[in-house]
């Protein structure tokens, strides 16, 4: 505890450092230094072009001197690259604006990882640290005319074998896949502060990168500078809002200046103070009447205010900075009740259940996520009515992308420190590196309002109490690693998180069901968080969701292979067997294929081909995760979030994801977007009941009318029942009750099914159909006769389709080519037909080529 006490008075000494994200100084100069760099191995072989942002790996490819890592099993041929040094080298010259200021400084807003950074020759500083920006004064250093800068990387195995041999304790690291780069059982990952997944998942390659992987700045400023400007919210609420705008400033010498903070075009206040020279920081209080609130995804606007900070001296501005913020009360609500204590967050008053997504790294490469790519990711989000995504704790702080597009689109972020699925260093020096990191991402992060948790780590807290890491250890040793580990999650991270925010919520470890130290995941879960894998590593059948569930779902989930499109970027034709070698490197997790398959089997028949049995393994997976998302949302507000793993992937490959690598929907991502709508009817079929619910989210109650219509596999409906309810804001309920004998009156349950509608007078709600047995049981039609036509409307593009008899998750594709759809993987039920929106391609589309693939028996 002295120890943490004391790195925490270091803080104000240091925040400098962690504050230069994206300046915005009057009377200063900035320059991005992107174009013109040169790499090689160290001090071996030519120079050769390089791209920073970048990374090694992507350099080499470039060239032609390795091949693609995601092609085929190329992954093993590249191992030797984490194992030698590289540099990197750039001529510039700088101008006269930024020569004569008198501040000069070099910013890496990520150095991948290990390295030695030299200007003119002259070594201006060292980083051991890629989740954090790194500012050098090159003042004295930086000359007029030619300046050469030199990044010497150091091979992040080699210096992390050191780290643990200099540690003495090889520590548990279960998804280091170290045996793939050729080292053995030796897992040095958690020595090194880099991203995780670098060094392999059950979900992604090993492929340990070096590069200056984020932005490289430098610039030069005169009188002062705005280092960070952050709306604390102390009180929020519809009538006001009392906030504080921390200004944090430099000046260069003593000074009389006035301090003046605007909304907009308007000043909400100004005070006027003496600078001193070096850092200054002054918190000005303000209350806005009335403000425009921000809200997630479904329940209102995310509504942004933009905010400057303006440093004036003698009515001069000499430095400014702006940031776009939105006013909220958000908080995570843990109460003891009947049952145990809840866990939900609560939004501007409002309690919401949280539906989402576990998000990983969109790349192995990571300069590869662009702005578009990370956009791309939450829009998806927002579309499938999510409110919530998870970055998870074995990746990397996101790019300010990804959290401004999260600001827009009303998406509450989960925040993971990076730390997962392994135990981790707890000396002094480690620490210190720890603290620097958060230091930098807290301060970085803590002014977006769709952030709404801050997580010490993925599964540390459960592994080492559950999946036998302390064997192999002695008393001592077992000792020595948990208090390293408290330490960190159960000091460091949650002083920092209370020092720095306005007060964000911290959870230590997650699962766990309080943040107390041992608190450990709940099984039956009455607090806390969960996360369930007794359907697919345990082999539980899908039903099983509905008998485990917690008072927050924060991780679940079920493989699928890509498609077909995908599946070709990364194979020969000769390894388009399911169990081929190729297939196999793309397939990480050591059960992931016989699970699919044995899932399969319990409701389908097993295809022989291999394109449909891809594309079944998406059907199963979709089946899975409605299933999930039906028995959380039908639990509320016992249960107040749903949380799947995962939603994107790294590289092309068998995974849990719902969006693959290439950003093509899977059958699971249109499973999902249906189970979160605000309003959804979701049937539960158990034994010899069927139980009909419906469950709100919305803050508003409202009449409505249900109807189940059975009908045979040719469309005719044969018996028809329909009630009017009372939908109740923020709830779920059920409707009405059968046993199966009085729903089905006798008819055959292989030849029947029930289409289920909800209605809010005209308008139809949800739609959900329902099966009385297994699908390898029911008796469907050779050739429904399926159906596509092509429509145009208000200069958008459809698909008219339909089908004679029924046909089940017809699955709409373009061989060989690109088609993104509204909707897909429907199933097509006789006489009603349905328009799809074509998304992608923008240009014409061959209607007569369109295929449609389904489920036969």
């Amino acid at each position: 505890m002295e120890r943490i006490l004391v790195m925490m008075k270091r803080y104000y000494s240091t925040l400098l450092l962690f504050l230069l994200l994206v300046p915005l100084a009057a009377r200063g100069t900035r320059r991005e230094l992107s174009d013109g760099w040169m790499f090689r191995q160290n001090r071996v072989g030519e120079w050769r072009a390089a791209t920073v942002p970048g990374t090694v790996h992507a350099d080499l490819l470039a060239h032609g001197l390795i091949p693609d890592p995601f092609y085929r099993d190329n992954e093993r041929l590249v191992q030797w690259v984490d194992k030698v040094n590289w540099e990197y080298a750039l001529s510039f010259t700088p101008d006269t604006a930024l020569l004569a200021s008198d501040h000069q400084e070099l910013t890496f807003f990520g150095i991948d990882t290990y390295a030695d950074v030299f200007l003119n020759d002259e070594r201006v500083g060292v980083t051991d640290n890629m989740f954090r920006a790194w500012t050098f004064d090159v003042k004295g250093i930086l000359r007029a005319g030619e300046n050469r800068l030199l990044v010497r990387l150091y091979s992040p195995v080699t210096r992390g074998v050191a780290e643990m041999e200099r540690h003495g304790l090889a520590l548990p690291a279960s998804n280091d896949y170290s045996h793939l780069g050729g080292m053995g059982d030796v897992r040095v990952s958690v020595y090194t502060r880099k991203a995780p997944y670098h060094y392999g998942w059950d979900w992604g390659p090993r492929l340990v990168t070096s590069g200056i992987w984020r932005p490289v700045v430098i610039e030069g400023w005169d009188e002062a500078r705005v280092d960070d400007l952050f709306i604390r919210q102390p009180e929020v609420s519809a009538k006001a809002a009392r906030l504080e705008a921390e200004v944090t400033w430099r000046a260069n010498e003593e000074m009389h200046v006035e301090i003046e903070v605007t909304r907009g075009e308007k000043v909400v206040v100004r005070r006027a103070t003496r600078a001193a020279r070096g850092e200054n920081r002054l918190l000005l209080p303000f209350t806005l009447a009335r403000p425009r609130l921000w809200w997630s995804n479904g329940l209102g606007d995310p509504y942004l205010h933009e905010f400057t900070a303006r440093v004036k001296r003698d009515g001069r501005v000499i430095a400014e900075r702006r940031v776009s913020t939105g006013i909220r009360s958000l908080r995570l609500v843990r109460e003891k009740d009947e049952r145990g204590e809840s866990f939900y967050f609560e939004l501007n008053g409002v309690p919401v259940f949280a539906k989402g997504a576990n998000v990983i790294p969109g790349d192995s490469f990571l300069p590869r996520v662009t702005r578009a790519r990370s956009e791309r990711v939450v829009e998806d989000a927002a579309r499938a009515h999510m409110n919530m995504l998870r970055v998870w704790g074995g990746g990397v702080y996101e790019d300010d992308a990804f959290y401004e597009a999260c600001d827009r689109h009303g998406i509450m972020v989960w925040q993971d420190f990076m730390f997962a699925c392994a135990m981790y260093p707890g000396d002094d020096e480690f620490l210190e590196n720890v603290r620097q990191e958060a230091i930098y991402n807290i301060t970085r992060l803590r002014g977006h309002p769709c952030l709404a948790l801050w997580c010490g780590n993925n599964e540390i807290d459960v592994a080492w109490a559950r999946w036998g890491w302390q064997r192999g250890y002695g008393q001592a040793e077992r000792d020595r690693i948990f208090a390293g580990y408290a330490t960190l999650a159960h000091e460091l991270l949650p002083r920092l998180v209370d020092s720095l925010t306005d007060g964000d919520d911290y959870w230590p470890s997650s699962p766990m069901s309080g943040d107390a130290v041992n608190a450990h995941e709940l099984r039956p879960a009455t607090s806390g968080d969960n996360h369930y894998w007794g359907v697919w590593h345990e082999s539980h059948p899908f039903d099983r969701f509905e008998e485990h569930v917690g008072r927050f779902m924060s991780e679940y989930g079920f493989q699928s292979f890509p498609g077909l499109l995908t599946v070709q970027a990364y194979t020969l034709p000769a390894d388009r067997a399911i169990d081929s070698g190729v297939m196999n490197a793309h397939q990480r997790s050591g059960v992931g294929n016989r699970q699919i398959r044995r899932y399969m089997e319990l409701d389908y028949a097993v295809p022989g081909e291999f394109e449909q049995f891809l594309y079944l393994s998406q059907v199963v997976q979709a089946k899975a995760i409605r299933a999930a998302f039906h028995a959380h949302r039908r639990n509320m507000p016992y249960c107040m979030g749903s949380l799947l793993w995962q939603l994107n992937d790294c590289w092309p490959a068998a995974s849990w994801s719902i969006i693959d690598y290439y950003h093509r929907w899977k059958a699971a991502y249109y499973a999902a977007r249906d189970a979160c709508k605000p309003v959804i009817v979701a049937p539960k079929a158990a034994g010899e009941t069927i139980e009909l619910w419906v469950v709100n989210d919305l803050p508003r109650a409202f009449p409505a009318t249900w109807r189940v219509e059975l009908k045979d596999f040719s469309g005719r409906t044969s018996r028809a029942l329909e009630g009017r309810c009372l939908v109740k804001a923020r709830c779920s309920g059920i409707v009405s009750t059968w046993t199966r004998e009085a729903l089905l009156e006798g008819r055959a349950e292989g030849e029947t099914f029930a289409v289920i509608t909800l209605c809010r007078g005209q308008e139809v709600l949800d739609e959900q159909h329902l099966y009385f047995t297994a699908v390898k049981n029911l008796l469907l039609p050779p050739d429904p006769r399926v159906a596509v036509e092509g429509v145009e409307r208000e200069g958008k593009r459809f698909l008219r389709v339909s089908a004679e008899k029924l046909a089940l998750d017809v699955f709409f594709y373009l061989p060989g080519e690109e088609l993104c759809l509204s909707d897909n993987y429907i199933d097509l039920v006789p006489g009603k037909a349905r328009e799809v929106e074509i998304l992608q391609p923008v240009g014409e589309v061959d209607v007569s080529r369109i295929r449609a693939r389904r489920v036969t028996r």
